[in-house]
């Protein structure tokens, strides 16, 4: 059975929330045949533009479960932070599946021979490659043409510098800048 941190800032921690995350974050035991010795740390938050953000983590023998929501309703970022979990252990059930019937090893042993290796080079393989040539321009200028495309990033040459630069739209909607030395 899973242990619980609930942490919250900028809100009161009560009774109902802990027994609302412990019910949702609960549900998760299901998929375990038997329920890891693990904790789950939640963290509550709560912005003056009156949004929500979860975060939960729970650290396994053979992974690490971690997923984080955002959303106008505390609860509802809940319910997504579980969501995302959920899937989470059903691709990784599914992978451990998928490597038992290949090598033919009980899955129990094959969830200790998966490593952090194995579940990166499947997670980071490139499906697609782009090339480009970099036009002198200036960063209000990358902006817009990355506004223009619909992307949340874009490449350019600094005129100025006569660097490589990338503007970025962060979280919040504005807009980052990293030069390159």
């Amino acid at each position: 059975m899973f242990k619980y941190n609930v942490r919250g800032e900028n809100i009161e921690v009560t009774e109902a929330i802990r027994n609302y995350v412990e019910k949702k974050v609960g549900k998760l035991e299901r998929y375990f045949t038997d329920v890891p010795d693990a904790t789950a740390y939640v963290n509550l938050k709560v912005y003056t533009e009156k949004t929500a953000k979860v975060e939960v983590t729970i650290p396994l023998p053979y992974l690490v479960l971690r997923a984080e929501e955002t959303s106008p309703d505390l609860y509802a970022s809940i319910d997504l932070v579980v969501d995302k979990l959920e899937r989470q252990i059903r691709k990784f059930k599914t992978k451990i599946n998928r490597k038992a019937r290949e090598t033919g090893v009980p899955e129990r042993a094959v969830e200790v021979l998966v490593n952090a290796e194995d579940s990166e080079e499947s997670e980071l393989e490139i499906v697609r490659t782009k090339r480009l040539s970099l036009k002198p321009m200036g960063s209000e200028e990358a902006v817009l043409q990355m506004n223009m495309l619909g992307h949340n990033f874009f490449i350019f040459e600094d005129a100025e510098t006569n660097g490589t630069s990338i503007v970025y739209r962060r979280k919040d909607g504005k807009y980052g800048l990293i030069e390159t030395d």
